[in-house]
């Protein structure tokens, strides 16, 4: 009897190890397909490689020299609009309605990452927060951030970032964007912030003296203080922030999900552009205030 209840406890426990080795290749199996989407695509087979698509792709309009509108108030110009251009030379996709869906940064990130949006072309600054919610291709600008203040009437204590996280001063920043992220995340009182729907008014105002400081991305920061002409603002201390604040092209996971290949025909598309030189060129355009 005992024999044969060992006996039967052994054959038990082979089912259950087989079992549990077959639902284990199940899943190795799972993995494998998941993997094997995540396809590549040469670079001589980039020209054209999304000449069948239309894309809802939207940019700010705000920020210069990456993405503003011309004297007109209606041509949309910049870094970003150039390189968008050189993108869609290369790969051959439109753009729905022929036309750019431009918005505020906290409008334009929800959008993408909603899917009502499928790229994005911004500046917009590839956070470890954003990636939660969209893709980003590689990195096609290395920026960073800054503090700005007034000549005349900032205190002269504020010489960098580490002079405003104790929430002494009132500081403005563009609602949504890389600066408003990392001041969230590095628990600056909310009290002292003076969040702007654009980075124009926050900038403004401290033009104004109505607030000490403004955190934004230096780049367009030494844009504006070259250009505007009688500025008051200056950039003190050194930028911050640069693993948080690379520009790259937002896809929305709606767009990446419909075709597998999209984010490395995407990047492939980034080196092509920066081995060649040609964002070397878009730099030298736009940026040189900023180098």
């Amino acid at each position: 009897m005992k024999r044969l209840l060992t006996k039967k406890i052994f054959s038990t426990l082979t089912i259950l190890t087989l079992i549990v080795l077959l639902a284990g290749c199940g899943n190795s199996s799972s993995k494998q397909e998941t993997t094997s989407t995540q396809t590549t695509i040469s670079a001589d087979k980039l020209q054209g490689a999304l000449k069948d698509y239309t894309f809802k792709i939207g940019t700010s309009g705000t920020y210069a020299p990456f993405s503003y509108y011309d004297k007109d108030g209606k041509t949309l110009i910049g870094f970003d609009m150039d390189f968008l251009k050189e993108l869609q030379k290369i790969l051959g996709f439109k753009i729905e309605g022929d036309k750019l869906q431009a918005m505020d940064y906290s409008p334009l990130t929800t959008s993408v990452a909603e899917g009502k949006l499928d790229f994005v072309v911004a500046a917009l600054c590839a956070t470890d927060k954003r990636k939660k919610v969209m893709n980003f291709t590689d990195t096609y600008y290395n920026a960073g951030l800054t503090v700005i203040t007034n000549k005349n009437t900032s205190p002269k204590e504020i010489t960098g970032i580490d002079s405003i996280k104790g929430g002494k001063y009132k500081v403005a920043v563009e609602k949504g964007t890389a600066s408003n992220l990392y001041l969230a995340a590095a628990n600056v009182p909310q009290n002292s912030l003076q969040i702007h729907d654009s980075i124009t008014t926050a900038l403004q105002s401290l033009e104004d003296g109505k607030v000490d400081a403004v955190v934004h991305d230096a780049p367009g920061t030494a844009y504006y203080i070259s250009t505007k002409k009688d500025t008051k603002l200056q950039m003190v201390g050194k930028w911050f922030a640069q693993d948080q604040s690379q520009y790259a092209v937002a896809v929305s996971f709606k767009a990446a999900k419909s075709n597998p290949q999209l984010m490395s025909i995407l990047n492939t598309a980034v080196k092509k552009l920066r081995d060649d030189g040609t964002i070397t060129k878009l730099e030298d355009k736009w940026c040189k205030a900023a180098k």
